[in-house]
């Protein structure tokens, strides 16, 4: 009986270790005003870039950048959270049988 759940254990720590890894190879963007910032995270929400439009750079403009830069940041994040809970559904999935259709 424990040596069924030990080995399950084991199973789901190898399925979260593979989803990760997966999940470090997938990007998502956020953008905002227009494509004025370009962010880009991985699955696992890491941050792998920000593109920031010349014109966003002029001093009356600073503001402007911030609330941008947040918007597009949020929509990235966003999009990587999705993935990954999508990710962590399939890894719940197969580890419950035919009880993980429920989640």
């Amino acid at each position: 009986m424990f040596g069924n759940i030990f080995g399950k254990l084991q199973e789901a720590q190898q399925k979260m270790k593979e989803s990760k890894e997966r999940l470090a190879g997938v990007t998502m963007d956020g953008e905002a005003g227009d494509g004025a910032i370009k962010v880009t995270v991985t699955g696992n929400r890491e941050v792998k870039s920000i593109d920031i439009a010349e014109h966003l750079f002029a001093a009356d403009k600073k503001e402007e950048m911030e609330d941008l830069l947040l918007t597009a940041l949020n929509r990235a994040l966003k999009n990587a959270e999705s993935a990954w809970e999508a990710e962590m559904k399939d890894v719940a999935g197969g580890m419950l049988g035919p009880l993980g259709g429920l989640l």
